[in-house]
């Protein structure tokens, strides 16, 4: 069997079933599992499928919007950093709001496989769990932003009136002493409701957004708990996170220096 041939046999049985083993799929194909780990690899680098811990779940790959694309491959170590530290302090079982953008969709790729409840607007993260059997996917309806695939407004408000969660993860496009910032003012009233519904109000941000404003004031920066962020922010960047009185992570600090909470 050619290499093509049997790459597309792997896709194939992964779409089927939405998630597949590793050692299933070797039984399976009858080749061995460090092959077919490499072929997960190749489809996993391509955006079809996620690999997790065992196997590998169908993503698709169809619902990458073109601007989100673009976007994503800026920063794209520190976001992974971010979105690996986020996901570390989820816990199986939890509730989580995801927002739409490049930094909780590197999030959401790391929670493939786990037992969660999972609430988002972004299509392209609720196309990673359309076909989990492990998560409990809501998905918020909305007028749909172009761009990147986020719904937005007045609907998309109103199906979060009665939802709680234990975390709401959030993208912004800027961060300044005056606040937190988005690029759409539809976002930043979508933005806002997710913060009422959570417990911990949780900003994935890489150090490029902080000293940068944009179209839309989100909130205060005393609104929200929790701010990861990578090794790029500055003593004067920290120094304001602390005099707000919020929690701080720079992911890929050891852990014992990472998190600090400022203000106790």
């Amino acid at each position: 069997m050619l290499v093509e041939e049997r790459r597309q046999k792997v896709l194939e049985l992964v779409k089927d079933r939405g998630f597949v083993a590793l050692n299933d799929l070797a039984a399976r194909l009858d080749f061995s599992e460090s092959t077919l780990r490499r072929d997960l690899d190749y489809w996993d680098q391509l955006g079809f499928l996620k690999r997790t811990h065992g196997g590998a779940m169908y993503t698709g790959g169809q619902l990458v919007m073109p601007a989100l694309e673009d976007r994503t491959s800026t920063s794209l170590s520190e976001k992974q950093i971010i979105a690996q530290a986020a996901a570390e302090r989820i816990r199986d079982g939890d509730a989580i709001l995801l927002d739409g953008g490049t930094t909780t969709l590197e999030v959401a790729r790391r929670l493939a496989g786990r037992s969660l409840q999972i609430v988002t607007n972004s299509l392209p993260i609720a196309n990673l769990f359309a076909s989990s059997r492990e998560v409990d996917l809501v998905l918020l309806g909305g007028y749909v932003y172009p761009k990147t695939g986020v719904m937005l407004g007045p609907l998309c408000t109103r199906m979060m009136e009665d939802i709680h969660v234990h975390q709401a993860i959030l993208s912004v496009g800027g961060i300044t002493s005056k606040g937190l910032f988005n690029s759409n003012l539809l976002l930043v009233e979508t933005e806002r409701q997710m913060m009422r519904c959570a417990d911990e109000v949780v900003v994935v941000a890489d150090h490029t957004k902080l000293g940068r404003q944009a179209l839309a004031f989100l909130c205060e920066l005393e609104a929200i708990d929790t701010l990861i962020v990578d090794a790029g922010v500055t003593d004067e960047q920290r120094a304001l996170v602390e005099g707000a009185g919020v929690k701080l992570i720079v992911a890929g600090e050891p852990t014992s220096a990472r998190e600090s909470e400022f203000g106790s």
